[in-house]
């Protein structure tokens, strides 16, 4: 995808569409929603991680940064194969998600469809399969194992299991794949399925000149394979707890910053191997999207370092980063890098100079702009076309929501620069970032539909009641899609067709 052309897309994680299992999944509604992109004159589907989830069911704190999240697994074409036999699904709620009920469910049927495959696959699939495996084995391996150890501990960190897979003596391991055989072919058996599906929904959108942009979590969860599988890229002490970890520093949201507690790199490892592990997940990336965002882009340039020991962030330092030198050696193993930069909270002019040297775009969040004066940098006439446009993010409130909670200044300022009330301000916040000069223009759905905060996504350092918004289609009618493409198409983001002029 070229990054320096013109387009606009939808923010919409794959869990929040629709469909009868529960949870938004690759199955028929995610072809019927880039049907509707392609509508609106769309050319960017933007996703959020589709890593496992971790807790409180968050999409970054995932349990691998390479292996796909097994809820995201469509039914249905395992049950076209075959494998599974259709089932009768609880009346889950259509609006929102009960991870508590529906997961539980969905690997049910994950591992009926894994026996069916076992039991009765055709060669030319039980070849496909193998073959797969082999190709994804740098990574799978550990990852299958890592998952077939956990499930019979009731996921028991990896630092309370037996001394020998703690530290990964070669016999613990090698007994460990003879016990858990079965289970470890059910792990691998669920990822095949990921990327077969995934791989199919890009292609498809691709076909229809939609682009899907992903989206790379900077840091990696404590209980995950890669932390298990290489503690020695990690700051852990002998005992492998963390002695250091991520977040950010006190600000005036917050005044004891946010601890997040993923561990930190030990970046001088990591250049000792050229960035190795940095190349293989962003080629992993690359295999299932076309673009991609990298969350925390600043953590990069310099990051902030919390004691291990510290309930939160008041004791902490920053340290610098990577720097350039890394993604010098992601580009020269993979050539040029269709990145974005999440470039957003506390940046210096280290940060803008990472991210310009590397060429990639940033962000800028239109409801970021009106707490201040004329020249504030997130207000559009002060882009440049080196930005990614966001009426808001997943961590903000919607459009209509932010207006409702707004102060009175931000709200009388928003609507003179808008031209707009409350009745129409999602739309004249989402034609501002198209007519702006940003090279990209995204906004969530949930702004699109003009719908309050009570369909949010996410409230940032919230654990709980987060990440489980979905949509249904009597939302969507026709007249979004009709605004959308001629606000796309009066702004050189999609076909001018979509005018329909006279």
């Amino acid at each position: 995808m070229n990054l320096n052309q013109r387009s606009s897309g939808v923010l919409l994680h794959i869990t929040s569409l629709p469909g009868p299992h529960g949870m938004g999944d690759f199955g028929p509604d995610a072809y019927r929603f880039v049907d509707w992109l392609q509508s609106a004159g769309q050319s960017v589907w933007q996703l959020l991680p589709t890593t496992p989830i971790g807790p409180g069911d968050s999409p970054y704190q995932g349990v691998s940064a390479f292996a796909g999240s097994q809820w995201m697994v469509a039914l249905e074409p395992l049950i076209e194969k075959g494998w599974l036999a259709r089932p009768t699904a609880p009346a889950f709620n259509g609006s929102l998600i009960n991870y508590g009920e529906v997961t539980p469910w969905r690997e049910q049927q994950l591992r009926a469809a894994a026996k069916g495959f076992f039991a009765g696959a055709v060669d030319a699939d039980r070849i496909a399969f193998a073959k797969w495996c082999l190709e994804a084995q740098s990574w799978l391996d550990d990852y299958a194992l890592f998952m077939a150890i956990r499930s019979p501990l009731n996921g028991q960190p990896w630092w309370e299991w037996s001394e020998g897979l703690q530290r990964r003596a070669p016999a613990a391991l090698a007994q460990a794949r003879k016990d858990y055989a079965d289970e470890i072919a059910f792990w691998q058996f669920v990822q095949w399925q990921f990327d077969v599906q995934i791989g199919a929904l890009k292609s498809y959108a691709n076909e229809r000149g939609v682009h899907i942009m992903g989206d790379l979590p900077i840091f990696v969860a404590h209980d995950s394979a890669d932390c298990w599988s290489r503690p020695d890229l990690y700051h852990l002490d002998k005992d492998f707890q963390t002695t250091v970890v991520a977040g950010v520093p006190p600000d005036d949201l917050g005044p004891l910053g946010q601890r997040w507690g993923n561990p930190l790199y030990r970046w001088d490892k990591m250049a000792a191997e050229d960035y190795a592990w940095w190349t293989a997940r962003i080629q992993r990336a690359l295999t299932q999207a076309d673009v991609f965002r990298i969350d925390h882009f600043r953590g990069f340039a310099g990051y902030y370092e919390i004691p291990g020991d510290s309930p939160d962030a008041k004791r902490g330092e920053w340290k610098t980063g990577p720097g350039m030198a890394l993604f010098d050696a992601i580009k020269k193993a993979l050539g040029p890098l269709p990145i974005v930069a999440e470039d957003l909270g506390f940046i210096t002019d280290d940060v803008h100079a990472l991210r310009d040297g590397c060429g990639f775009p940033g962000m800028k969040i239109l409801q970021f702009a009106f707490g201040a004066e004329g020249d504030h940098e997130f207000l559009p006439h002060m882009w440049t076309p080196a930005s990614v446009a966001y009426t808001g993010t997943h961590d903000n409130d919607t459009v209509r929501g932010w207006w409702n909670q707004a102060k009175p200044r931000e709200r009388a300022f928003a609507g003179s620069y808008l031209a707009c009330g409350e009745h129409d301000v999602h739309w004249a916040m989402i034609r501002a970032c198209a007519n702006s000069v940003a090279n990209m223009a995204v906004y969530p759905l949930q702004d699109v539909l003009g719908l309050d905060s009570h369909h949010r996504m996410n409230v940032p350092g919230v654990l709980g009641g987060n990440w489980g918004w979905r949509f249904h289609w009597g939302m969507l009618g026709s007249e979004p899609a009709r605004v959308l493409g001629l606000i796309t198409a009066a702004s050189g983001r999609g076909p001018f067709e979509l005018l329909r002029l006279p």
